[in-house]
């Protein structure tokens, strides 16, 4: 029996913020945390009050998530970044609606007291003697704890209250995680029974010490269950001030998920059933698992699904049946050719996510290299005369104010200098398109034909190919690179409307020029030549496309969705020495190209390099982030490894941003998934001049000081194959329309009694009503609703099972 939790975060946009620069704007962008560990960070969105960010992730999370926090900063070139506000989102308030939060969330003040994390170690006892009641508390360590000092540390000590009495420990100097191990004992005083609170705060030798965090414990927990564990520190109790929207306000779209996923043995019918859906006739279908979920879902709903089922019928080496069966019952219900596919569909979903799933490395072989040439050149593009800024042109040059006809010129001859690369790229790319989305375009091609075998629709068996490829595709991927990993940042505005430019004219292009010359867009009227001489390059590479053998599925059933020796991820990374260095820290940090397979991580001075160092991914036991204060240096990963001797060996990493860090971090945690003895613990600092910077430990060997986050990584196309989870997911989409199914159901064999009854009646509606796909459709309909149920009482069972597991306790160590 497995659990698994995973947060679906998008952040959409702002309004109304406050100006924090002296031109009277702001240049904002949004932190995302998870309990106090950064996962995301959007792009800067310059010179705006009103951002649009427009960026999703999906975070999947350990089971003991607690909140969810959203911080906007304004970016700042000297100095530090000022903070606007933040939204903070207990795990309660996320799933109070199932459908999760969907709404404008005014911004607030951060406040330092309210900004704590980490947790502390206790253990109470409640002792009798003669003198009467005795609370003995043995404050034995904290981890985790914010930074206060200018440092990146703090210096904490703790204070115990029990009734009028306090006592303090001692201060532990410069770091997060200190040991204490004092005991301190406080007498009952007369009355009634007091709760036990710890506070931890930051000694402060100039101004008021810092506030850190707390606990407290009633009375009946110390007399019934004493404290004996880690305990998670807490803000001061007080009600959050609401800014009234004086800091602005995000729009977010927050959804968590979490279920139960039971042994494989459970699934295996509904499995079966699905299987089964795709291999019959998709037209006269209406009870099978495929068609119920097709009249059910929507929206956001829709692409998870078709995501779940393009992964699950990959495992099972049927995609092609699947994504046939779709596409034949959308094709049967299309009367107008023109209308074919262009709505959100199940099929139009399934087809958009398989290509995403199974393409991605094809997608950034084609279009890597022109996209790095727009972000590094940065030249500016513009063909609508009502966007021309013609001021902005002769700053560039220098040689007075160009005319309209000159930047008009320059820019068509830009955009089919970048336009001519993508383009022969793309069609001269037929063998390197995977061989499984060449078979699925090829059934989508037949069915088509056999759908609209006139004269006068010729083009849409090609328009229905790139309808996909290039609209679904390339296109909203050269628009935004970002979101297919094409780059590690969004653009700039300038080359945000290059993008947008090319994307057009791809767009054009898989239009097969249908929509040239119409429309508002006149203005791209001087590219049409080239966009015209391309459509009948584009029509002979998707011919050659589907001109492909074979009716399987090509591998036959798949494992996952990126074979082990292929690379998941690659580039430049800083790598510290294994000895300690001499020099100054920076220069203990040399500049490595890596790769990350399923198998290696490998480096070298650079991509061409012929040595390669390479790390096994079956040794890496952790992969963590690093203090900053262990080297000076910002987004540093920790990775290690144990070799056959059972030593342990840790290579830090430094990455150029905290997004680059977050998908090495995730990249890596994924890869090392299935290791056997990962560590639980391990130093988010660095053993140096006798001591790990952290915890200030002397033994090299001591046991880490902080927990491992090793279920936090980030949703992407490269995630493992789960057959057990989607079907899980898959089952609970079925129980939104079980009701509906059983209603049909029995209104159907009601029907069918009272025929049987008034034979004269049945005579004259048999041949409507009675016939043999009804009989077929209620006996599918009724094996549904039976698998169902049988997995409904499963998921009581473990329930109960749990119920009885369940004791109050502390968090885990």
């Amino acid at each position: 029996m497995a659990k698994s939790s995973s947060l679906n975060v998008r952040v959409v946009e702002g309004r109304a913020l406050p100006a924090k620069d002296v031109s009277g704007s702001s240049d904002p962008y949004c932190i995302v945390k998870v309990d106090d560990e950064v996962v995301a960070r959007t792009a800067t969105i310059w010179r705006s009050l009103s951002p649009f960010w427009g960026e999703e992730y999906t975070v999947h999370l350990p089971l003991d998530f607690h909140h969810l926090a959203f911080y906007v900063l304004d970016e700042d070139t000297v100095g530090h970044d000022d903070i606007i506000g933040k939204i903070s989102l207990s795990r309660e308030a996320i799933t109070a609606d199932p459908r999760g939060i969907d709404s404008w969330i005014n911004l607030s003040r951060v406040d330092p007291d309210a900004e704590v994390q980490g947790e502390i170690c206790l253990a109470v006892q409640m002792l009798e003697d003669v003198r009467g009641c005795c609370l003995r508390c043995h404050v034995l360590q904290a981890r985790d704890l914010a930074p206060r000092d200018i440092s990146g540390t703090s210096d904490p000590f703790a204070r115990v209250f029990w009734g009028s009495q306090s006592l303090e420990t001692s201060t532990i100097k410069k770091t997060r995680f200190p040991h204490w191990d004092e005991v301190l004992e406080l007498r009952e005083m007369p009355g009634s029974p007091s709760p036990l609170r710890v506070e931890l705060w930051d000694w402060d030798m100039v101004g008021k010490n810092d506030f850190l965090g707390m606990v407290e414990f009633p009375p009946q927990v110390l007399q019934h269950n004493p404290p004996n564990g880690w305990f998670r520190l807490q803000p001061f109790p007080r009600a959050e001030k609401d800014s009234g929207g004086s800091l602005g306000a995000l729009r977010l779209k927050v959804r968590l998920t979490e279920d139960c996923v039971l042994p494989s043995q459970h699934y295996q019918p509904l499995r079966e059933l699905l299987m089964e859906s795709v291999l019959g006739p998709a037209e006269e279908d209406a009870a099978s698992p495929l068609a119920v979920l097709e009249e059910l879902t929507s929206g956001d709903c829709r692409q998870e699904l078709a995501t779940k089922l393009v992964k699950l019928f990959l495992g099972q080496g049927l995609t092609g049946p699947f994504l046939d069966y779709l596409t034949r019952r959308e094709v049967a219900r299309t009367t107008d050719p023109n209308t074919l596919f262009r709505s959100n569909s199940l099929a139009s979903k399934s087809m958009e996510q398989f290509m995403k799933l199974v393409g991605m490395p094809y997608l950034h072989e084609v279009l890597r290299p022109v996209i790095n040439r727009v972000f590094e050149e940065r030249k500016y593009m513009e063909l609508d005369p009502c966007k021309m800024d013609l001021g902005r042109t002769r700053r560039i040059s220098f040689k007075g104010a160009p005319s309209e006809e000159h930047v008009r010129e320059a820019s068509l001859g830009l955009l089919t200098g970048y336009l001519g690369p993508i383009v022969d790229t793309i069609v001269g790319s037929v063998g390197r398109c995977p061989p499984t989305m060449r078979l699925a375009f090829k059934q989508l091609r037949q069915c088509v034909e056999e759908r609209f075998p006139q004269a006068e629709h010729e083009d849409v068996k090609y328009l229905a190919i790139s309808g996909f490829l290039f609209l679904r595709f390339f296109a909203p991927a050269i628009l935004t690179p970002k979101l297919f990993d094409l780059r590690d940042q969004h653009a700039d505005p300038q080359t945000s409307r290059s993008l947008l430019l090319l994307a057009k004219a791809v767009q054009s292009i898989g239009n097969l020029g249908q929509q040239l010359g119409q429309g508002k867009e006149l203005w791209m009227a001087p590219l049409h030549p080239f966009l015209l001489q391309s459509i009948s390059r584009v029509r002979d590479f998707l011919d050659q496309l589907v001109d492909v053998d074979g009716k399987e599925e090509a591998g036959g059933p798949a494992r996952a969705l990126v074979p082990p020796s292929v690379t998941v991820r690659e580039g430049y990374l800083l790598k510290r020495k294994e000895e300690p260095a001499g020099l100054a820290t920076r220069f203990a940090f040399k500049k490595r190209y890596f790769r990350l397979s399923g198998e290696t991580l490998s480096y070298s001075k650079s991509p061409e390099w012929q040595m390669r160092s390479s790390i096994p991914v079956s040794h890496i036991r952790a992969v963590e982030r690093v203090d900053e204060g262990a080297f000076q240096l910002p987004h540093v990963m920790q990775v290690v490894t144990q070799d056959g001797a059972g030593a342990l060996h840790t290579t830090y990493l430094q990455c150029k941003n905290v997004n680059e860090l977050n998908q090495w971090v995730s990249a890596l945690r994924k890869a090392s998934a299935p290791n056997p003895d990962k560590l639980a613990s391990c130093h988010p600092g660095a053993f140096r001049s006798g001591h790990w910077t952290c915890c200030l430990q002397a033994e090299r060997s001591a046991s880490g000081c902080s927990r491992t986050h090793s279920a936090v990584t980030l949703g992407d196309w490269s995630d493992p194959l789960d057959p057990d989870a989607e079907t899980q997911m898959v089952y609970r989409q079925l129980l939104l329309g079980r009701d509906r199914l059983r209603m049909k159901f029995l209104e159907d064999s009601n029907m069918h009694t009272s025929l049987e009854a008034d034979p004269e009646q049945g005579s004259r509606a048999m041949e409507g009503a009675c016939t043999d796909a009804g009989a077929r459709q209620r006996e599918a309909a009724a094996h549904l609703l039976e698998v169902l149920a049988n997995l409904d009482q499963a998921h009581e069972e473990f329930q109960q099972q749990e119920q009885g597991k369940v004791v109050w306790g502390p968090l885990r160590p």
